[in-house]
């Protein structure tokens, strides 16, 4: 099997992207497997999300986001979710593993723009996991909300 790059086979890498592609096609949710080999304990996901406005839609103030941890449970192995928009971050731990519950949701008033979202895990094994994410107005009206995958994992 081809691999992009070595440990990581090309058909997982594309199933992890297809699954948070079709994900965020039905609503601001998606999710994957997190480092499925487990090996690697700095495995990092990342995605941009842009928020924006139009004429119709009130002005966006802020992403709210969450994060779920959807594998078994595992004593000390935690999902967390950092959120980055120029020099302003916010960061939430979903912090019962294997719970199948959201974390606390955090918000970043940033306004309109890019907000980065960086989802990572606190050590070895694979996690499965989810993301809710809305841009929102100060009233939290949902104003434009598009996302861009940059990463599945970290190469090691």
């Amino acid at each position: 099997m081809k691999t992009i790059w070595p440990g990581r086979p090309i058909a997982r890498w594309l199933t992890g992207v297809v699954a948070l592609f079709a994900a965020t096609a039905q609503a601001h949710t998606g999710g994957t497997v997190l480092d499925p080999g487990g090996a690697n304990p700095h495995a990092t996901d990342m995605a941009d999300i842009s928020c924006s406005s139009s004429d119709n839609l009130p002005p966006t103030a802020k992403l709210f986001a969450r994060v779920k941890d959807q594998s078994p449970p595992e004593a000390g192995l935690l999902v967390n979710m950092q959120i980055i928009k120029g020099r302003q971050a916010i960061s939430v731990t979903d912090e019962f593993s294997g719970d199948g519950e959201f974390s606390a949701p955090v918000e970043l008033f940033g306004g309109s723009g890019t907000y980065t979202m960086l989802v990572d895990k606190t050590g070895l094994g694979p996690r499965s996991f989810e993301v809710e994410w809305h841009c929102m107005s100060e009233n939290n009206i949902h104003t434009g909300t598009d996302i861009t995958i940059r990463q599945i994992d970290t190469p090691q």
